[in-house]
């Protein structure tokens, strides 16, 4: 039986190497806790006449103590690997930032910035101002203001535009978007009244002019984010809809969702330029889906609407920092200057050819499959944008397919996931599949390497 006075003071336990390392690198402190917590488990073994040789107790409870200590300072937030095929994955943080973005954010975040501060001046300035001349440029706004997520930008856009007044929407635009956020949810908070019009499948024109009265403040349209309604439809072209605004002079807003800048990038996904230039009075949308920044709600229009929402008070509590800014200036310079197709990494997934990601996946298969008891093919397959973005497109892609004879596809995943960075796959007929769409092109030869590691 192990004799209690095996168990080392903390002082001597504090001298050994692998502790003074584990000190070091997370304080005092919190080794001593972890310490003095693992020698308490040693105690209570003893107590319980575990065997535990003499000469191992202070190793044990180092190893314990280390345990403790990472694993409470082990960060929530991992990088993974994205190998699902879905572009915009909300649960995986959406758009991955280009490379300028990074580099604007670590700059601005490592130091003071100009948030605030108006340099030509020397006085106080505003942050709101931020981003608003390149989002100009490229939407043909009259103004611009950041928020810090879409279903923000349009809770502010009708607090500012319509609260305590009607805004009129299509029953067949009142989604629900991911993690139960839905549009009548958010009207309410806003304190607009929703006057709903039309039927779930069609809509006219006509039905939101029959609705307006001295009562209505705003037309809002609703981007469908994550479904389609097909058959027997009908919705009215945005050109009608600001004809019916203009002509009983009520604005028209449009949630965009989305974000996508470029025309014809991807299906009949609506582009923010178009509908500003049908004559749309606001829109808002995603900073961080077709876009490919970071998270924000961007509300772009005409500077009249523009300015009342940027002045109005949940504008301080809605408002976003240093870093959103940096990030999304550094993503939009990108569009400006002509190179987001190829630098921004959202823009060159959704742009990559089948062809070129089949060379990818071939050579990935190649090396994961010369390991020792592994598996693997390029095959062909589907991409999907996510983030409620073009619902129904399908982007076709080449997979790799990955098998071990002695784990089952549900085993393999879940083994992806330990590896660090995990690897975030997904289960195709009973087989595990990596589509390298979502792979950072520089993260392919890692692949193989954490197979490796399995």
């Amino acid at each position: 039986m192990t004799d209690f006075r095996a168990i080392p003071s903390i002082d001597e336990l504090r001298r050994r190497p692998a502790v003074r390392a584990l000190e070091e690198e997370f304080g005092a402190d919190a080794t001593v806790d972890a310490l003095r917590a693992a020698a308490s488990e040693v105690r209570a073994a003893i107590v319980a006449k575990a065997r535990l040789p003499t000469d191992k107790v202070p190793a044990t409870i180092e190893a314990k103590a280390v345990t403790r200590v990472r694993a409470a300072f082990r960060s929530s937030l991992h990088p993974v690997v994205n190998a699902t095929g879905v572009i915009v994955h909300t649960n995986l943080g959406r758009a991955p930032l280009a490379a300028a973005a990074s580099d604007r954010v670590a700059r601005v975040a490592s130091g003071y910035a100009s948030l605030e501060y108006d340099l030509e001046h020397g006085v106080r300035g505003r942050r709101d101002v931020h981003g608003e001349g390149l989002l100009c440029h490229l939407t043909g706004a009259e103004a611009a203001v950041v928020v810090n997520n879409n279903a923000a930008a349009t809770m502010i856009v009708l607090a500012a535009l319509a609260a305590g007044r009607e805004v009129i929407v299509s029953r067949g635009e009142l989604v629900e978007i991911g993690g139960g956020f839905r549009v009548p949810d958010v009207m309410a908070q806003s304190g607009a009244v929703l006057r709903e019009v039309g039927t779930t499948n069609k809509t006219r024109a006509a039905d939101y002019a029959a609705a307006i009265g001295d009562k209505t403040a705003l037309i809002l349209r609703v981007h469908p984010s994550n479904f389609r309604i097909e058959g027997f439809t009908e919705r009215p072209a945005l050109s009608d809809l600001v004809d019916v605004g203009r002509k009983l002079n009520i604005p028209v807003a449009e949630d965009l969702g989305s974000g996508l800048l470029v025309s014809g990038t991807i299906g009949d996904e609506p582009a923010v330029r178009d509908s500003l230039a049908a004559g749309v009075d606001v829109c808002c949308f995603s900073g961080d889906k077709l876009l490919g920044g970071p998270q924000a709600g961007i509300i772009v229009g005409r500077k009249l609407l523009v300015d009342r929402i940027r002045t109005h008070p949940l504008m301080r509590a809605l408002r976003v920092d240093k870093l959103t800014y940096a990030a999304l200036e550094a993503t939009l310079i990108e569009y400006a200057a002509g190179r987001a197709a190829t630098t921004i990494p959202v823009q060159r997934m959704l742009t990559a050819t089948a062809d070129a990601i089949r060379g990818r996946a071939e050579i990935v298969a190649t090396q994961i499959a010369a390991l020792d008891g592994w598996r693997a093919t390029a095959i062909e397959g589907f991409s999907a944008v996510g983030g409620g973005s073009a619902p129904g497109v399908h982007l076709p892609t080449w997979l790799v397919s990955v098998e071990n004879g002695s784990l089952s596809a549900f085993a393999l995943e879940r083994r992806l996931r330990d590896l660090d960075p995990p690897v975030i796959a997904r289960i195709d007929n009973d087989r595990v599949v990596l589509d390298l769409r979502t792979v950072l092109p520089e993260q392919d030869a890692q692949l193989a390497r954490l197979f490796a590691a399995l």
